[in-house]
């Protein structure tokens, strides 16, 4: 009796999970929140990964702390202060002025305020971060006049710019170099005139961003070619055989390349020692002190490596297409809005690629070589890409019917030519032993899976 009225440990429990099949329990509603608290945005974790935005330069100069003080609040106070005096002050002023300018400049002068103070860092903290986002703020007032000239036609913009110049909206004679080319000491001697001295400043700003011998080669010849491929647009591409190769590329290029590659060495070599100017005893040493803090407070030596991987070959390109694109684009502008080339406007645009290229190209080495650190592109390179990308719309929309004569025949063969060899080139160079190492992985773990 005993043994009937005992439970079965197994029937038992098949029993109370038939009983549960036939009474199923319902699982109360869960709480709304977290916890049964609601969940607040504030409440996200900002430790993560994705949530988390890390300036790019971590590190401050601390040999001069005070300018790294937070003064927002100051400065906001002081530029109020300014545009009230100035605004309101009739003495300054005065009534029946054309106000407008002024106060295009105040609009200009508050955002670049704004940018000093509340944009990320970039990659450079010499002579003080607030310099390189004052530039970063130039540069997006720029991409945004080209924007808003986007959407306005020839005529327009060069009447727009006569509010900037009076001296513009005048048709401007086409000059050409390639009249007489014959090599003489005289043709020469008359070739040399102040746009060499530009062309060797250029080249030599080339070199402090580029940072790399045979980069700043490949981009010379490119650019040379470029200009006898379009030389049947631009009058003042066409040049003389030797002031192409000779003037341009062995003496004014190379100089400007060399000098500043050793620029570049210098600092690549230089012990940096910094001190603060308090801990700078007299006053000659104060005064180097202070110099100093427009020199780099450390220095960054490029190898672009372009054989090695298809991501390295890949940026080389796209960075020499976006070089040569931002060389040529000035000589369409000035061409287009009617500019002499020692124009203000168009001095201005060379100084500001220069400065906003600086950061810009460090950023991108630092973003395809180092991609833990540097986890999305940086935005003076954003920024500077669709600048020149801009500049680039906005010349294809003012061409339509400015240059009707068509590519002549040996312009399209040269350049299809160079397109293939740049496609053929990776798919011999990382392509098939990509390949070749795949089907022996392939090979290897099948032979494997046989043997097993």
């Amino acid at each position: 009796m005993a043994l009937a009225t005992s439970e079965d440990p197994d029937t038992s429990t098949i029993s109370q999970v038939d009983d549960s099949d036939s009474h199923p329990e319902v699982d109360p509603e869960p709480a709304p929140g977290l916890h049964g608290m609601p969940v607040r945005w504030y409440d996200a974790d900002r430790t993560e990964s994705y949530t988390k935005i890390e300036p790019f330069q971590e590190t401050l100069d601390t040999s001069v702390e005070f300018f790294y003080r937070p003064l927002t609040l100051t400065a906001l106070a002081l530029a109020l202060g300014a545009l009230a005096y100035v605004a309101t002050t009739p003495d300054v002023l005065e009534e029946g002025r054309d106000k407008r300018r002024v106060g295009i400049y105040a609009s200009i002068v508050s955002f670049l305020l704004f940018s000093m103070l509340q944009f990320r860092d970039g990659p450079y903290i010499r002579p003080h971060p607030s310099f390189w986002r004052i530039i970063l703020g130039i540069n997006l007032l720029y991409e945004l006049a080209l924007v808003f000239l986007l959407f306005q036609d020839i005529d327009s913009a060069r009447e727009l710019l006569t509010y900037i110049d009076p001296n513009l909206g005048r048709p401007l004679p086409e000059k050409s170099y390639g009249e007489n080319c014959a090599l003489t000491v005289q043709n020469v001697f008359d070739a040399l005139d102040i746009f060499c001295v530009a062309h060797a400043l250029g080249w030599f700003c080339k070199a402090l961003i580029l940072r790399d011998y045979w980069f700043c080669w490949i981009l010379s010849i490119a650019f040379e070619l470029a200009e006898y491929s379009l030389q049947h647009q631009l009058a003042n591409f066409e040049e003389c055989w030797w002031d192409h190769w000779v003037l341009d590329v062995l003496i004014c290029n190379w100089l400007g390349t060399y000098l500043g590659m050793k620029t570049c060495q210098y600092f690549e070599v230089k012990h940096y020692e910094w001190r603060g100017i308090r801990q700078t005893r007299g006053l000659r040493s104060k005064a180097k002190r202070a110099m100093q803090q427009f020199s780099p407070h450390d220095f960054t030596a490029f190898k672009w490596a372009g054989s090695t991987d298809f991501l390295h070959y890949i940026t080389v390109v796209m960075l020499l297409a976006v070089f040569l694109v931002a060389e040529l684009n000035p000589f369409y502008l000035k061409t287009l809005l009617w500019m002499e080339p020692d124009h203000p406007i168009i001095i201005g645009r060379l100084a500001g690629i220069f400065l906003c290229g600086l950061p810009a190209v460090r950023e991108l080495y630092q973003y395809i070589n180092d991609p833990r650190r540097a986890i999305r592109m940086g935005q003076h390179t954003w920024l500077l890409l669709a600048t020149i990308c801009t500049e680039l719309l906005v010349i294809r929309k003012w061409s339509r019917g400015m240059f009707t004569e068509p590519f002549p025949i040996y312009v399209k063969l040269a350049w299809s030519l160079g397109a293939v060899i740049l496609t053929v080139y990776p798919v011999f160079r990382f392509g098939i032993p990509a390949a070749r190492e795949y089907i022996r992985r392939h090979q290897k773990r099948m032979g494997k899976r046989k043997a097993n």
